[in-house]
């Protein structure tokens, strides 16, 4: 059967159409063109008549118009509509007009970099033209790289590279910055909140070091759908930038299925796995050789997932290579050959993290199944954007899971479907982060006195530095004086920079199989737990944890191992003092600094086909801290409120159920941007308190929001809660563990609806 007759048959199949929610049709929609602008080099006119471009989409003739015009740019068009040619038509134009002029591409990851260089090669080599065009990254020879430094026409880079290896060597890429011309940022939708909040102090060291050699590059950026692109690219760059949102691609007819998996217990309101639903109809699709890709939304749901497909593929088609499991942790070359065997048409299925969310070229897939809500309407549409890249008809299919926020989304669909994509935000001022970058940027080159960073009044925090003995103030000047190289303590991703390599001792020959980063490392690398690769299991021998090394050895298994983490949260200071709202509010809320420790006590043994508990099993690791920021809100005590602990305890539970489905919808944010705590008795305020803080050090400005907008967050709540049809609590409103009346009762005291 061909796709449009499976999804004929399930539209008519009563089990499966009484489990969907809606089904969303999106028609075909026509190509609109425009000419190419005057003046471009007929050598770049003939290679890409040849591979079947005679004309521009009528969006990427206006980028190039807006960029030659020399405007910041930001393109904003859907997966697969040709923004690549935005900015390699001006650029390489740029190059020939000017053989000393360079340009800069900015990717967020190296496997993105590497994909997108290929096409660049390509264009080049088909025009017979001398523009020199390299990637320098972690995986770059040695032999290579002075070669790159100072023949380099395009230098194809990633932020952490630029971070890491390039700023601070500044001094040998002199050829670059002083020519530099073009700074192209690709995928600027994934630079949100600390990963954006980096990129934006990047850049402020980049454009400082080249103001240093003379040169002032102009930015292209491109990005996939978000409701603030022109927002966001002005709060990373700090500076105007032209938008261009006019998509004129041509697009196939898109099927995009809400499927919601039948209750088996109402009154807790627990539905069948969403993994084992998404495997159904992930096998059907596969099993009649339909090119699909399954996204999970963890490392162990992709490899219970695999390991079932490749079951299932290896009964039905005699072998299980058709299936490939792609996610970080991955070696490079690991993931570059399923790359290969994707875009070459040798995999009938791939199961992915949000590793191949991004705009890798994969070939020609026709199905997309979800397996839960990937927590941003952008990541959903990014998601499903890789099926149907070749204007055929597709079909995504979001199988939910029980989680408030997928339940939400499912019966909510005009929720989804009508209000635009997340705002990207971000925080370039927090301390934490510009504090990071000065260090970086007075290495790099020495401040004068009074000189500004991203507009920043800087002294008192040179002050500081110098103070700590890491910079010396000089006549006029504050020089690096350090032994340290402030590079290495600053991960522009996440908390730490540090990862842990997993090594196969199933063998005398030992070999790393995979990384993974050091958050991850206690919950699914801990001793005896059981490590999953591409459908492979290993059991963990050994973790040690100052070498940051994990021995695994091979086992065959029928269970597979998840843990529990324990978090605690101190109070450090009241940024946002503690305030009675009166009448309208009769509850204290308030914003600060927090320090998190975490830890993770105790892991579980689960069975691979039912997920029942086979038994449990202390882990000993030790505690990690992170400072952050928090808003919380305290409630009335047992005593105020006359309703027991018990009572409490219940209500508790129930109004963090609630906030975890507003918060990220509010902040439009990814819920993993945020985390829940709640305590009976707080030992800082004494009462019964719910604390939402930024999951990033030093917070990124999403706990603020939460405490600004603090009674419209809890009367929305409430709405919730009461509007459920629900018996008396689901994981769609307070949860299963709660008590909705109570729940209620809570919040109505809080918001002053009801008398205590």
């Amino acid at each position: 059967m061909n796709l449009t007759q499976i999804l004929e048959r399930m539209r008519h199949d009563k089990a499966f159409s009484a489990n969907i929610t809606h089904w969303h049709v999106i028609e075909t929609k026509a190509a609109r063109y425009a000419p190419f602008p005057e003046g471009v080099d007929p050598r770049l006119l003939e290679v890409l008549g040849r591979k079947g471009i005679h004309q521009l989409y009528t969006h990427q003739a206006q980028a190039v118009d807006a960029i030659m015009q020399g405007k910041d740019t930001v393109v904003v068009t859907p997966t697969a509509s040709g923004k690549t040619l935005c900015y390699n038509l001006p650029v390489l134009q740029s190059i020939l007009k000017d053989p000393s002029s360079r340009a800069l591409y900015i990717f967020p990851t190296k496997a993105l970099s590497s994909d997108q260089v290929s096409e660049l090669y390509e264009i080049i080599e088909g025009a017979g033209i001398d523009v020199k065009t390299y990637t320098y990254d972690g995986d770059t020879p040695p032999a290579a790289r002075k070669a790159i430094r100072t023949a380099g026409h395009i230098v194809v880079t990633n932020p952490d590279m630029l971070h890491g290896g390039i700023l601070p060597n500044h001094t040998k890429w002199i050829k670059l910055f002083e020519n530099l011309r073009y700074v192209v940022i690709d995928e600027l939708h994934t630079y949100r909140g600390v990963f954006g909040s980096h990129l934006c102090n990047l850049l402020r060291r980049l454009r400082r070091i080249c103001a240093f050699y003379g040169s002032s590059p102009q930015f292209i950026c491109c990005s996939a759908t978000i409701a603030n692109p022109k927002e966001l690219a002005e709060a990373i760059l700090e500076r105007e930038v032209a938008l261009v949102d006019d998509n004129g691609a041509p697009s196939g007819e898109k099927h995009f299925i809400f499927y919601n998996p039948p209750v088996i217990n109402r009154q807790l309101g627990i539905r069948k796995s969403a993994v084992q639903e998404a495997q159904t109809i992930a096998g059907e699709l596969i099993g009649n050789r339909i090119s699909t890709i399954i996204f999970t939304k963890s490392r162990l749901q992709l490899e219970v997932m695999l390991t079932h497909l490749k079951q299932l593929v290896k009964t039905r088609l005699g072998s299980s290579d058709g299936v490939r499991g792609y996610r970080g942790g991955y070696l490079p070359t690991q993931r570059r050959a399923i790359e290969k065997s994707l875009r070459a048409g040798e995999v009938v299925g791939v199961v992915s993290t949000n590793a191949l969310e991004l705009g890798i070229d994969i070939g020609s897939l026709s199905a997309c199944v979800l397996v839960g809500y990937p927590g941003t309407i952008a990541s959903t549409w990014q998601q499903a954007g890789r099926a149907g890249r070749r204007n055929d008809v597709s079909a995504t299919f979001l199988v939910a899971n029980s989680s408030p926020l997928c339940q939400f989304i499912v019966q909510h669909p005009e929720y989804f479907f009508e209000r635009p994509p997340e705002y990207g935000l971000i925080h370039p001022d927090n301390l934490y982060i510009l504090l990071s970058h000065i260090k970086c940027a007075a290495f790099e080159l020495p401040f004068r006195d009074g000189e500004t960073f991203g507009g920043n009044e800087i002294t008192e925090i040179l002050g500081f530095l110098e103070e700590g003995g890491m910079i010396r103030h000089v006549g006029q000047t504050y020089h690096w004086s350090d032994e340290e190289f402030p590079t290495t303590a600053v991960s522009l991703r996440s908390a730490s920079n540090e990862n842990f390599v997993i090594i196969d001792i199933t063998t005398p020959q030992h070999r790393v199989i995979g990384e993974m980063d050091r958050f991850a490392t206690p919950m699914l690398l801990h001793e005896e737990a059981i490590y999953m690769h591409e459908g492979a299991q290993y059991q963990v021998e050994k973790l040690d944890w100052p070498e940051k090394k994990a021995y695994v050895r091979a086992v065959d298994v029928d269970y597979y191992t998840d843990a529990n983490m324990d978090v605690n949260l101190r109070v450090l200071d009241i940024m946002q003092p503690e305030l009675a709202l009166g009448e309208e509010d009769a509850v204290d809320h308030a914003w600060g600094e927090v320090a998190v420790n975490s830890i993770v006590s105790l892991f579980k043994k689960m069975k691979l086909d039912t997920h029942e508990n086979l038994g449990s099993g202390p882990v000993n690791l030790p505690e990690t801290e992170m400072h952050t920021t928090a808003y919380w809100a305290c409630l009335p005590a047992p005593e105020e409120s006359g309703l027991t602990r018990e009572q409490t305890q219940l209500a508790l539970v129930g109004m963090g159920n609630l906030i975890s489905i507003l918060a990220p919808v509010t902040l439009m944010c990814d819920p993993r941007d945020i985390a829940i705590l709640t305590q009976i008795r707080s030992p800082f305020t004494r009462k019964p308190t719910i604390y939402l803080y930024d999951a990033y050090p030093g917070g990124v400005g999403f706990s603020e929001k939460l405490y600004q907008m603090h009674s419209t967050l809890w009367r929305q709540a409430l709405e919730i809660a009461k509007n459920c049809t629900c018996l008396n609590g689901c994981p769609s409103c307070v949860g299963p563990d709660s008590d909705r009346r109570v729940t209620i009762t809570m919040l109505e005291m809080m918001l002053g609806d009801r008398q205590s």
